[in-house]
């Protein structure tokens, strides 16, 4: 099925329907929600193949990557949201003084309006529906942007999406930059993107000039530490699964390895063991290995790779017309080096030998942070010690990838790497608005004659009595400063 684009001038009608079901309130009650994420569970649940199909069209993925990276992560958000929605609505109450004791104290947890999601294409199901699951859990309307370089998984829930949720709260709008560009000229109370820094930019841009909140989910050159003590073996497994699988083309892959002198050649023997384990001799022909998404990625990595002044010790192999890059390991990068430019989103991993953990530090910290950091150590010291001199939107010690799929661990970025994070009741919040609330008794109006002109010192001092802590303010209102305190708000 072809991946039909929305017509340019749609865009305006369906902003303009969705924006009206939200006026109406039809997707506040909190069974509504329930039963539209239900819908979204038993769209994927019920159309497993077809899911691994689009995506093994798109991507040459595996099945089981299709499975385990797309399906099952939405469908364990969906199962999260599902059983914990009247929790995460509630009413939150908060602790008083004596002033507010009467009166009712609390936040709500209100929906921000119409959102808008923009999916990428290397995770093309899991990078849409995920934050989904929130902005339908929190009660808003929702505009869904698939990425059009998975143009059969785009399809797919085009025409999946409106047998399973109601088309009244939550549509689809395909199409490229032109029809992008068109979508974000319109007013969202949300806009969350995943995608490159590149065109994090642009996103952000049309929404500032809309006022409009963002999350940005981007991406960045995410390192691996391996410290001496560690097993090498266990953690070339590691680091392979996590660098093949999608082919490289996951925003969390581990993008490069630092590792101290001496330990590199073990490292690399045992890294080739993990491919061969993994994907045979013939990776080429390894139903567990995917490929290249499109001829301009395939490119764009074969020139870096062609460009790199480390030795590649593993791999290297390429084929056009099959979009395949092999499994590669390119050995003594340098800074400088090509493969150290930009976040590499394929399946080459240089690695970078250091004299001290302390020289990889330095290295991470003059660049921009990453999404990840991978650190393989026993010990908790080493660990401590690299995680309290970087920064990083998350850490995963002794494995990649998994921290992913952790529903309460919050995923996203810092700085350059992204801004803000979801998953679990992260991405409830996401899409909620904490609207503080304070509702006044009608009674005691006497105490209230304390705010009320005309002032006296005496009317000051029991306001103060009353707000704060009696112990640290004097009776004399007119000296605030008394018995050394700081009355500076």
């Amino acid at each position: 099925m072809a991946l039909t684009y929305t017509p340019v001038d749609d865009i305006p009608q369906i902003v303009q329907e969705l924006r009206a079901t939200f006026k109406s309130g039809l997707t506040k009650p909190l069974n509504y929600r329930r039963e539209q994420l239900k819908g979204l569970f038993n769209l994927l649940d019920e159309n497993e193949e077809l899911f691994r199909e689009s995506t093994f069209k798109d991507l040459h993925k595996p099945p089981a990557e299709t499975l385990l990276g797309e399906i099952l992560t939405v469908k364990q958000e969906c199962h999260e949201a599902i059983k914990n929605l009247e929790k995460w609505a509630a009413k939150q109450p908060i602790k008083t003084g004596l002033v507010n004791k009467m009166d009712g104290v609390h936040i709500r947890k209100d929906p921000l309006g119409m959102v808008l999601i923009i999916g990428a294409w290397n995770y093309p199901t899991n990078l849409l529906l995920a934050p989904a699951v929130g902005a339908i859990a929190a009660g808003n309307t929702v505009v869904l942007k698939p990425s059009e370089v998975s143009s059969h998984t785009a399809a797919l829930i085009t025409r999946l999406l409106p047998k399973y949720l109601d088309s009244r709260s939550y549509r689809i709008i395909n199409g490229a930059a032109t029809e992008t560009t068109v979508l974000l000229e319109h007013k969202f109370d949300h806009i969350f993107y995943t995608g490159s820094g590149n065109i994090g930019k642009i996103i952000m841009g049309a929404a500032a000039k809309q006022l409009t909140p963002v999350t940005l989910e981007l991406g960045g050159k995410s390192p691996a530490f391996i410290s001496k003590e560690v097993d090498l073996t266990i953690a070339a497994r590691r680091i392979a699964f996590g660098k093949y699988f999608n082919c490289g083309q996951t925003c969390i892959a581990p993008d490069y390895v630092i590792i101290e002198r001496g330990s590199e050649d073990e490292l690399i023997t045992q890294i080739n063991a993990a491919i061969l384990e993994f994907y045979t001799a013939a990776p080429q022909t390894s139903d567990s290995y995917g490929r290249i998404v499109n001829k301009n990625h395939f490119h764009r990595l074969k020139s870096i790779l062609d460009k790199t002044q480390g030795k590649v010790v593993t791999g290297g192999d390429t084929q056009e017309d099959d979009l395949y890059i092999a499994p590669t390991v390119v050995l003594g990068v340098k800074p400088e080096d090509s493969l150290m430019e930009a976040e590499l989103f394929g399946p080459i991993l240089p690695i970078m030998v250091v004299d001290s953990i302390d020289e990889g530090i330095d290295y991470v910290n003059d660049h921009d942070q990453p999404l990840a950091l991978y650190v393989f150590s026993k010990s908790s010291k080493v660990t401590d010690h690299i995680l309290d001199n970087t920064r990083s939107g998350g850490v995963l010690v002794n494995d990649t990838l998994t921290h992913f799929l952790v529903p309460g661990l919050p995923f996203g970025g810092t700085g350059p790497s992204g801004i803000g994070n979801y998953h679990g009741q992260r991405s409830f919040d996401v899409f909620s608005h904490e609207r503080s609330t304070l509702v006044k008794s009608l009674g005691m109006e006497k105490v209230n004659d304390l705010k009320y002109p005309p002032y006296t010192e005496k009317k000051i001092s029991w306001a103060a009595w009353a707000l704060f802590d009696k112990a640290k303010y004097s009776a004399n209102a007119a000296n605030p400063g008394a018995n050394g305190s700081d009355s500076k708000l």
